[in-house]
């Protein structure tokens, strides 16, 4: 009797595990990471400044520190090694990133039409490989990055990419987005493969566009790869794994999706669709930003120089709406996104995403190629960070295949329980890599380098 009265307890706790422990792991990562930058960050929306004021702070001139003197900068900076010191996103103010910055600009300015074209054509070889006649589960982030890898591939060296450097571009991409999200740790192996193709590809010639002149030949290659093949590539996937999501779990948005695909040319549903994904599901988290100057705020208040400020894209995007945690494009159908909390790229005045006219575009050209040839089923969690890549069932639609009733029931539990080694996994590699970054400190440490020295520097990487 007493081993019975033990062992009920026991089962229940052991039942329950993937209700409970999942929630406590995110709650325990978040508050490891908010401490990461001690007592200077200053969180956006806070007390401090409400929401309101988030897009008026996000704009000022003064809010444009991105790496220097945030202790959070390590830890990106150990996330995207190497080359983050070239990362379009990471480098503070100055010559250095204006013309990097117009060198992306150049690079992404393929014209919507070309654009789109492109987008389809990857899409179509990549989703044609896949031979998929009968039901198949996939993984929507895994199921994207090759198309965006080809994508991107041929923006940069204007020509068809190649099966091993699709390669390259997916593993190193795969790892990136993997250790972003703790899931797994870094490894550097993948990621210098990509470094010294890129590097024989410059040293070929095989780049048309003019690269910075200020950057080294390694430094170019680190800025193709960071700002493409690790931020381009892992982006577009997430937002499509995102959008696919959305669809799959959401029956009757994605009919009208495809009614109106069918319909052509209009797209004006599936732009709701788009706009409410990206309200929804943000694709950044925080964005720290180090300010240069006090900043005045109402009631006489002021933010010191040198304080790192936080943007919380989730909480912004959930102020201001009527059930926000709900997914309802039609939110938008008579409203603009102009008008509301909405700012999936960014903000114009503070390094808006260079993306952001592209995206849309073929973002609208993959999903047409997709839901064309799939009907898309998911009863698996949907969450911001997306740690399970997003299972998904596809079912030709051609064939007529009804509702997976079975399927879908048994992807759910399997994913519920995932979550449970899952987030243990994020917990442990969590801390270790928040650890690692600051005993590595390899944006203070490049930072103290360049102090009186040339910056052009390359600095150390483990």
């Amino acid at each position: 009797m007493v081993v019975v009265t033990v062992a009920l307890p026991a089962l229940v706790v052991l039942a329950s595990l993937p209700y409970w422990l999942p929630r406590l792991v995110v709650n325990l990562r978040m508050r490891i990471f908010t401490r990461i930058n001690g007592a200077d960050g200053i969180p956006v929306p806070g007390d401090l400044v409400d929401i309101t004021r988030f897009r008026r702070l996000y704009e000022h001139p003064a809010t444009n520190g991105r790496s220097r003197g945030a202790a959070l900068s390590d830890l990106f900076w150990y996330w995207l090694a190497p080359g983050p010191h070239v990362h379009q996103e990471h480098l503070e103010p100055g010559e250095r990133y204006l013309e990097v910055a117009r060198t992306t600009r150049r690079i992404l300015a393929a014209g919507h039409a070309r654009a789109h074209r492109l987008a389809t054509d990857c899409a179509a070889r990549v989703l044609n490989e896949l031979g998929v006649r009968r039901a198949r589960t996939v993984r929507l982030r895994d199921l994207m990055m090759p198309i965006w890898a080809e994508f991107y591939y041929e923006l940069v060296f204007g020509e068809r990419c190649p099966a091993g450097a699709r390669t390259l571009i997916v593993d190193n991409a795969d790892d990136v987005a993997t250790a972003l999200k703790c899931c797994g740790l870094r490894h550097m192996d993948r990621r210098d493969r990509l470094t010294r193709f890129l590097v024989a590809k410059i040293e070929d010639g095989a780049v048309p566009h003019r690269l910075p002149a200020g950057l080294s030949l390694q430094d170019k290659a680190y800025y193709l790869q960071g700002t493409f093949f690790n931020t381009a590539v892992v982006q577009s996937s997430e937002a499509m794994a995102h959008l696919l999501m959305a669809l799959a779990t959401h029956r009757e948005v994605q009919q009208n999706v495809v009614a109106e695909l069918v319909a052509e040319p209009s797209t004006d549903y599936l732009d709701r669709v788009l706009d409410e994904t990206l309200r929804r599901w943000p694709l950044f988290g925080i964005a720290h930003r180090i300010t240069s100057a006090d900043v005045e705020l109402d009631g006489g208040a002021a933010i010191p120089a040198g304080s790192v400020v936080c943007f919380s894209y989730p909480e912004f995007h959930q102020a201001g709406y009527e059930h926000p945690e709900r997914f309802d494009p039609d939110r938008w159908a008579e409203s603009s996104t102009q008008d509301y909390n909405h700012i999936p790229f960014g903000v114009v005045a503070n390094r808006a995403c260079p993306a952001r006219g592209l995206a849309p575009v073929v973002m609208r050209a993959v999903t047409r190629e997709t839901v064309r040839r799939f009907a898309l089923f998911s009863s698996a969690a949907h969450t911001r960070s997306m740690p399970n890549r997003g299972p998904c069932l596809l079912l030709p639609r051609s064939a007529s295949i009804g509702v997976p009733t079975v399927s879908l029931p048994l992807m759910r539990l399997r994913d519920r329980w995932a979550d449970v080694p899952r987030g243990l996994t994020q917990l442990l590699l969590g801390t270790y890599m928040v650890w690692d970054a600051r005993r590595q400190r390899l944006c203070e440490r490049y930072f103290a380098d360049q102090d009186g020295r040339d910056t052009t520097a390359t600095p150390p990487v483990h």
